[in-house]
């Protein structure tokens, strides 16, 4: 199998396999070591343009399955989405009255790249903290979250808010991720709720 996680042929082989960009063997990759997708979950993928992890979700689940990110997203079968920042306070509540139960929260979004290694890792740092935010205020207890993030400085820091609201939390760089990069992948399952928290306390 390994030949076909090859970096230089992932472009080629997303485009003859019919998704929108090389991304989406990066959640197949996740998905295949860790389950964080079950085949009834309600999932919710952030910055989710082009729409490449919305259709590997579909394949996976038979849940509602909800892409939200600030540029539009084509029309894909079965797949809600909405144009909006998620960095908004007031769209968990949105999501929350759309799909009910929340499963899984998914984010591969990522800063627009200034080239300075450290502004742009602080930068995913934020985004990250972002997303984990939105995950707590939507997720059911026992939910799972997938980040995407860059090791640097402040990634320990962010590593460990994760860690203060999920069970299993694991790092893991994708077979896909081109050689070089920083980029890696928080792995987290197992929500714990505020009010679980304050019920055993």
């Amino acid at each position: 199998m390994g030949s076909q996680w090859g970096r230089d042929g992932a472009y080629s082989r997303a485009i003859r396999e019919g998704y929108r960009s090389r991304a989406a063997y990066k959640l197949i990759d996740i998905q295949e070591r860790y389950h964080l997708i079950r085949g009834s979950d309600n999932v919710v993928d952030l910055g989710a343009a082009p729409g490449s992890w919305l259709q590997v979700v579909r394949e996976i689940t038979e849940g509602l399955v909800l892409g939200i990110d600030l540029s539009p997203i084509a029309h894909l079968e079965g797949v809600r989405t909405i144009s909006a920042d998620f960095t908004d306070g007031t769209l968990p509540g949105e999501v929350g009255s759309l799909l009910g139960t929340v499963n899984v929260v998914l984010s591969d979004a990522a800063p627009k790249l200034s080239g300075h290694r450290s502004y742009d890792q602080a930068r995913s740092i934020a985004l990250g903290e972002e997303a984990l935010a939105f995950s707590c205020g939507v997720l059911k207890p026992g939910g799972n979250f997938l980040v995407k993030s860059f090791q640097g400085e402040d990634f320990n820091l962010l590593l460990e808010r994760v860690r203060d609201h999920f069970l299993s939390v694991r790092v893991y760089r994708t077979r896909t991720t081109r050689k070089g990069s920083s980029e890696v992948y928080i792995i987290a399952k197992h929500f714990v709720s505020m009010h679980e928290t304050e019920g055993s306390v």
